[in-house]
């Protein structure tokens, strides 16, 4: 990241991350199978994977924006990036349930009790 990039940001407080600790991880990069496997995983119908994958080629064929400020995205390495990862194979039900990790992350991003509890 440039100095103008650090400065413009400042101090940026969800620049925080935990260490992983994930259930199921994919190989960084993104390809037609791994959106195939992602939603059998999730056991999504058929016509959300064809509608996935038809939006993966589209992205596939996209031109990155050259319009305002945009030059920082062609810094952007998409084989670089884990599109998937599952930290906990449970769905709590209940907010005393949630694992701290997580109730942590949803402090550290401010997102309300009440609201955590819905979530």
């Amino acid at each position: 990241m440039s100095d103008e990039a650090r400065e413009a940001v400042g101090d940026y407080r969800f620049g925080f991350h935990d260490p992983e600790n994930a259930t199921i991880r994919f190989d960084k990069g993104l390809s037609e199978q791994v959106v195939r496997d992602i939603s059998a995983l999730k056991n999504e119908p058929e016509w959300m994977t064809d509608l996935r994958v038809k939006a993966y080629h589209h992205f596939e064929k996209r031109e990155m924006p050259s319009w305002g400020n945009c030059s920082e995205l062609e810094n952007i390495d998409f084989d670089n990036v884990t599109y998937f990862l599952r930290s906990s194979d449970a769905t709590e039900k209940d907010w005393d349930d949630v694992p701290d990790d997580i109730k942590n992350t949803f402090d550290r991003l401010g997102i309300p009790e009440a609201e955590q509890k819905w979530l």
